[in-house]
């Protein structure tokens, strides 16, 4: 029996425990299982792969695409670029990290807006916002990260609030953050709704629910928005490859 899963923190809800299932029962795959592996410590990874030895692949979800890499032996060098891991190819007790993340976000975006993309504000500055960042770098699309504090390259929510120029100019939101996702579906970004128009483009990397509490405050306004339902999708047959490569 091939061996596949996922570790996170909770995983009350996990797409990929369901979409792998599913394939290979659509597909005629057999022998094969994806399990679910809820650790509240990263360091219990090693307990996992200790008590499943027969593991090939591992998908990587919050809060541990970035402490997981100091378990790895190897790096995608994407990967090393993003700094975030969120699949893992295990042989002989070899891990290698990858990140589908991007490959699965880069192509969504593509396929949703086409190649004119606007620029775009980046809610969050956890594992999944980098992998966004890099997929918007190599598609040429300038952005500006958004966080409770201020970096370099990256204003704060209240910045938002008090310079209605940031929402004019960067028209495309992507949500990288958790918030809005079941059960606690009334939350948000604390971003300025009222400042939206039908300019404004918001991509949820959030897919339960399939549609927001930020996404529903754009489209009220006249804009467009998407969930992360096929980003997921993508980046899964992404891990799908990598593991049987």
């Amino acid at each position: 029996m091939r061996k596949f899963g996922l570790i996170g923190f909770p995983l009350t809800h996990s797409f990929s425990k369901k979409y792998f299932t599913e394939k290979f029962e659509k597909e005629g795959i057999v022998n094969c299982q994806f399990e679910l592996y809820e650790i509240p410590d990263i360091g219990d990874f090693e307990s996992v792969l200790k008590e499943n030895p027969g593991l090939e692949g591992m998908s990587v979800t919050i809060p541990y695409k970035q402490d997981v890499i100091r378990l790895l032996h190897e790096l995608d060098p994407a990967c090393e670029l993003i700094g975030a891991v969120n699949c893992i190819l295990i042989r002989n007790g070899y891990r290698k990290g990858f990140n589908t993340d991007y490959i699965g976000f880069k192509e969504s975006l593509k396929n949703w807006l086409g190649s004119d993309i606007p620029k775009a504000l980046v809610l969050g500055t956890g594992g999944a916002s980098k992998a966004v960042k890099v997929a918007l770098r190599d598609l040429g699309v300038d952005f500006l990260s958004v966080s409770r504090s201020p970096r370099e390259n990256q204003i704060t929510y209240d910045d938002l609030k008090q310079n209605p120029a940031f929402l004019q100019n960067f028209p495309l939101i992507i949500n990288t953050t958790p918030l809005g996702t079941f059960p606690k579906t009334e939350e948000m970004p604390d971003i300025p709704v009222e400042m939206l128009n039908s300019n404004h483009r918001v991509y949820d990397l959030v897919y339960n629910p399939a549609e927001t509490t930020l996404m529903k405050a754009c489209i009220q306004k006249g804009g467009n928005a998407k969930n992360g339902m096929d980003m997921l999708v993508l980046q899964a047959e992404a891990a799908w490859t990598i593991w049987n490569s």
